[in-house]
């Protein structure tokens, strides 16, 4: 009967499958020693045939004692070809590379150790089979069973003695998408066995692993979630090597192609990985400049939220965000670059995120976004234009903020949107109006709005807008009320507060204070039309305005309206405001020894009749004893000369003032006269 082991003898194709290791070792050597003398003799078909039996006979049987006969067989047969191992290659490591995989675990490593006997022999020549060792490999880090794991680590750093070797015919183009593919694993071993990998590659230097960065770089990020302290700091540490490499040599990486890998790993809630993402895109945004203005929406979602942390743990987080916060916004006024970044910028996208975030619960956050919408209408005004219509109500809604900060900054916005689209005086009083209809509307919506921001908005607007035009709107608008005139009045009242005490409306009260300028005449006409829904405000403009004979006549009107809780407490902070030093020229007006002063004694009557006006209350006091102070020369009558008054040598027709104070008045108790009777009926 024919040999069927030929040309093996059956005695050793016997021993080979001893259920014993030394004597499967023993049959090893000999197949060793007749393959060496077939390769001395040039006889490769009888190695060949010997390869083939192992194979077809050994590795792939089902017995397990078999396999691990053929296994060591095939590295003794390795041995015995040494430096000609090469023209073997695939007979010799196919075969094994099946058995990596066995259920058998003393069969898996029997394999990793003919493996590494063989590709220690082979060295370079295995490189064309890389792929598939490296393949099965990596499997085998993973190996529940420890010898095999041992095993494996001994074969991982042989191949990559390997490797470091034949770095210029290593095909990496090959390797990468083994990278991609097994870069996604879960299992900490896996994960350290890859970043090892790419680690070793990165060290070489024939080797450029920044040119397949975008490939890999979305693994290594996700590798950072490890639970193992060991694969943060390898991960870590390559990742800080690639950034270094980056910044010796921006040229060789592929930026664009990175930068929306960051910006996803940067929303992520793992501290590690959103501050690692942070750092490489204020890297990024500093080394490519312009072409990152493409990404600037999505940096946009990246690092706005960020500003709102709070704390140590992601401080450093906020603060790679407010850097980077602030080179985006010098890019877009880069002088030099301006018109290239702006091409590569998407206006529309980077507005959408805006306004989603205007909405966020962090008041940094919201005022960043107002910032950059600010900055894009101060730098891109026409571009932006578009986006004014319907950024306007985003930005009324922002006035009703809790925080001052974002009402300030929304603002200085609004402001710059109605200013930068006045082309003209004519236009520019319609975009005020527009603004004002709407603040007024929301004042009046939400009495609590007005009472918290109703001052701090009108000052603010006074200073970024023009403060006669505000308030000359304002009452126009105010005028024209004939159905809520109760918060007509309110709004009256808050104005006027404002316009006698806030040291930002300083030059709009020097303007009222000389009616016989017809530009402060017109002015002071327009306003006490308005400021005739409030009878204590009135009064107060007139004072400021230095009609004192005006302001006797409408004393004795006082005396014939309603006197009421409200009206009290408005004379009352009249009396107040008196004494503050806004009224100290009307206070010295009242010792005024200029010959024939009208102004004197009809201040000095308005006075008394304030005066007598009030309850013996403690504003009663005050004003009691500042008119004691006064010298009683005003009371000659016959001595004073009314033509010398500031009111007199105005073009004001107060008569018709008057006539309209009286008649605003009716209409007011006319309308709480209504207003009582239904109380009544709905009380019934």
């Amino acid at each position: 009967m024919d040999n069927v082991y030929a040309p093996l003898s059956e005695a050793c194709a016997k021993t080979l499958s001893d259920k014993t290791y030394d004597k499967r070792k023993l049959a090893s050597q000999e197949v060793e020693k007749m393959v060496a003398e077939f390769n001395n003799a040039k006889n490769t078909k009888q190695i060949q045939k010997i390869l083939k039996v192992l194979e077809r006979d050994f590795v792939t049987s089902r017995d397990p004692n078999k396999k691990k006969g053929g296994l060591i067989a095939l590295a003794g047969a390795s041995i015995g070809l040494g430096k000609d191992t090469e023209l073997f290659i695939n007979e010799l490591v196919n075969p094994i590379l099946n058995c990596l995989s066995d259920a058998d675990t003393k069969v898996r490593y029997a394999a990793t150790e003919s493996l590494y006997n063989v590709v220690k022999v082979a060295r370079s020549s295995i490189i064309p089979l890389f792929p598939d060792i490296f393949s099965a490999l990596s499997r085998l880090v993973t190996d529940p069973d420890q010898n095999v794991k041992n095993g494996s680590e001994l074969l991982d750093r042989l191949l990559k003695d390997i490797v470091t070797e034949s770095s210029q015919t290593f095909a990496l183009d090959s390797f990468i998408p083994l990278l991609r593919e097994r870069i996604y694993a879960k299992n900490s071993f896996a994960r350290q066995f890859i970043i090892s990998w790419i680690s070793i590659l990165n060290a070489v230097p024939e080797i450029n692993m920044v040119v397949f960065l975008p490939e890999i770089l979305d693994g290594l990020f996700q590798m950072l979630e490890d639970n193992m302290v060991e694969i943060h700091r390898m991960c870590g540490t390559l990742l800080a090597q690639f950034l270094r490499s980056i910044r010796n040599d921006p040229d060789s990486a592929d930026m664009p192609a990175m930068t929306n890998i960051l910006i996803g790993h940067a929303q992520t809630s793992n501290e590690l990985i959103q501050f690692t993402a942070i750092t490489w895109i204020s890297e990024f945004v500093q080394l490519s400049g312009p072409r990152m203005m493409k990404f600037a929406s999505g940096i946009f979602t990246a690092i706005l939220p960020c500003l709102a942390y709070e704390g140590d743990s992601r401080k450093q987080i906020k603060e790679f965000a407010q850097l980077v916060n602030k080179d985006m916004l010098e890019l877009v006024s880069s002088k030099e670059d301006k018109m290239s970044n702006l091409k590569n910028l998407d206006l529309d996208s980077v507005m959408e995120v805006l306004r989603q975030y205007l909405g966020h619960s962090s008041v940094h956050t919201k005022v960043a976004v107002l910032k950059w919408i600010h900055h894009l209408f101060t730098e891109i005004h026409e571009e932006m234009s578009i986006h004014s219509v319907s950024l306007f109500p985003v930005l009324l809604g922002v006035l009703s903020d809790s925080s001052d900060d974002v009402v300030l900054q929304g603002l200085v916005v609004l402001a710059e949107i109605i200013n930068s689209n006045a082309a003209n005086e004519e236009f520019k009083q319609t975009q005020y109006r527009k603004f004002l209809v709407s603040l007024l509307n929301l004042f009046s919506e939400e009495k609590s709005f007005l009472e918290n921001k109703g001052s701090l908005i009108i000052r603010q607007l006074c200073v970024l807008l023009n403060a006669e035009l505000i308030y000359r709107t304002f009452a126009e608008i105010i005028c024209e009320e004939t159905t809520n005139i109760k918060f007509a009045s309110t709004m009256v009242r808050t104005l006027n507060t404002i316009l006698l005490t806030a040291s930002e409306l300083f030059d709009l009260r020097n303007s009222l204070k000389d009616i016989r300028n017809k530009k402060s005449a017109t002015l002071f006409e327009c306003l006490y039309k308005c400021w005739a829904h409030c009878p204590v405000s009135t009064l107060s403009i007139c004072l400021l305005a230095q009609c004192y004979q005006h302001v006797s006549a409408l004393v004795v009107i006082f005396g014939n309206l309603e006197v009421t809780v409200e009206f009290l407490t408005e004379i009352d902070k009249l009396v107040q405001l008196i004494e503050s030093p806004i009224f100290a020229s009307l206070r010295l007006t009242l010792i005024s020894q200029e010959k024939k002063s009208s102004d004197a004694y009809y201040l000095a009557q308005a006075l008394f009749g304030i005066l007598m006006l009030l309850p013996q209350t403690d504003a009663f006091l005050l004003l009691k004893n500042r008119l004691q102070c006064v010298p009683m020369y005003w009371g000659h009558h016959h001595e004073v000369d009314a033509t010398l008054s500031v009111e007199n040598q105005s073009s004001i027709d107060f008569k018709v003032l008057l006539e309209h104070f009286q008649k605003v008045q009716k209409f007011h108790h006319q309308q709480r006269m209504i207003q009582r009777k239904k109380s009544i009926v709905l009380w019934e």
